[in-house]
């Protein structure tokens, strides 16, 4: 068994020495007890997984920690979350720093708990599953942006990925890459898991229908979200579907993004669009068995765009970066427009909005990057080089403003 090296390792060293407490969220199976077993085995550990141990940590608090003193690693703590205020008098009677790592896989939950109990005294990371850059080696550890200092820092490090299907379809839960794990049996585990131990705790739904939901849901991955036909699918209503996207939010199941809004864009459109957080959890619940068929089949566009979308989230979760408030897409229709346009990915920093078409093409054209000129509307915001990532193998400017980019420069 080899260990993946992971890229967030050294933000999370120093954060731990600068903070009293670490809070490591992220979906299950996406190695959140290894990451900390290899990067802090000096760490005593508990597991709230263990129903005898959450039940002492409730009920026995004090004597608790005297069984499991610090520094410690309590893993799923979100399933004690009374926990949090006994950790509490334990930091603040103490100056040292690093006294507990905190993980857990329902990310709003640990939010509102820490927010409640330890604000101002944990600093919150994400880990996602395993990025390109990750499984081939590659120590560069950027958050992708398509500025041109980020594109020439990049190129110092660029390696040739093997087949990108073969990625896509198989996915980035680690212990696929861990050992010979067979991927059917691993995502039909998975799911199983994730129906029995999370979804159980959230909300009361049959596993059956619960199943038939996230079929569904995968199979609009890179789709604007439509409650409606969704719940017409599913059998169920309008309101639930909306609860249980958010119950698969919440535990990094899918990501929602957002419309950019800005007074100017009166005709954008509003409705946020949905992606899987995993493409081989997608495939495996829309049938796609292997990735020959996934590479030829009709959903082959939106599985490129939710992949390439996951790494770009990734790439600022492993630099301990928040993207919340900086990625974005849009979709609108000009008033000299017959149809509706769209930017698949905005990206805000320092005032600058790059756009970014996601193509699944080895031959992209200029005028791919034609709706980037909606953004010169916006007051007070600069409009940056435009990226096309696509399937090219070769960064070509097809524009002064406007860049093809292989998928490697993610």
């Amino acid at each position: 068994m080899t260990y993946i090296e992971r890229a967030i390792t050294p933000v999370l060293k120093d954060r731990v020495s600068t903070t009293k407490c670490l809070l490591v969220t992220g979906a299950r199976q996406v190695g959140k007890s290894t990451l900390i077993k290899h990067a802090f085995p000096e760490y005593n550990r508990a597991n709230f997984d263990d129903r005898l141990t959450r039940m002492q940590a409730k009920e026995e608090p004090k004597l608790f920690f005297l069984n499991n003193p610090t520094p410690l690693f309590i893993d799923e703590v979100q399933k004690e979350n009374s926990v949090l205020e006994e950790i509490k008098q334990i930091v603040d009677e103490s100056d040292q720093r690093g006294q507990f790592i905190l993980s857990g896989s329902q990310k709003l939950e640990l939010m509102k708990g820490m927010s409640e109990s330890l604000a101002g005294r944990v600093s919150i990371t994400e880990l996602t599953g395993l990025s390109q850059r990750e499984i081939n080696r590659v120590s560069f550890n950027r958050h992708f942006v398509p500025s041109v200092p980020y594109i020439k820092e990049r190129e110092n490090e660029l390696t040739k990925y093997p087949d990108i299907w073969d990625s896509i379809h198989k996915g980035s839960y680690p212990e696929l890459y861990d050992v010979d794990r067979d991927w059917q049996d691993f995502y039909s585990s998975y799911v199983a898991t994730y129906l029995e131990r999370d979804i159980n705790e959230l909300i009361s739904a049959d596993s059956l229908v619960f199943t038939k939901f996230m079929t569904a849901v995968a199979a609009r991955t890179g789709e604007m979200i439509n409650y409606a036909n969704i719940a017409s699918e599913v059998g169920v209503s309008e309101p639930t579907i909306k609860k249980w996207i958010s119950v698969l939010e919440r535990t990094g199941i899918v990501y929602v993004l957002q419309p950019y809004s800005a007074s100017v864009l009166t005709r954008a459109i509003k409705t946020p669009k949905l992606y899987f957080r995993d493409t081989g959890l997608a495939c495996y619940l829309t049938r796609w068995l292997t990735a020959e068929a996934l590479k030829n089949s009709a959903v082959a566009g939106n599985m490129f765009e939710t992949f390439v979308v996951s790494e770009i989230l990734k790439s600022y979760s492993n630099e301990g970066k928040d993207y919340s408030f900086s990625i974005f897409y849009y979709r609108g229709k000009d008033r000299m427009a017959k149809s509706e346009n769209e930017i698949d990915l905005i990206i805000e920093e320092d005032g600058v909005l790059y756009p970014i078409e996601i193509k699944m093409t080895g031959n992209p054209k200029a005028t791919m990057g034609s709706t980037n000129q909606v953004l010169d509307k916006i007051p007070e915001k600069k409009r940056g080089l435009g990226a096309i990532i696509c399937l090219i193998d070769k960064k070509t400017y097809l524009r002064e403003n406007l860049v093809a980019l292989p998928i490697e420069y993610i």
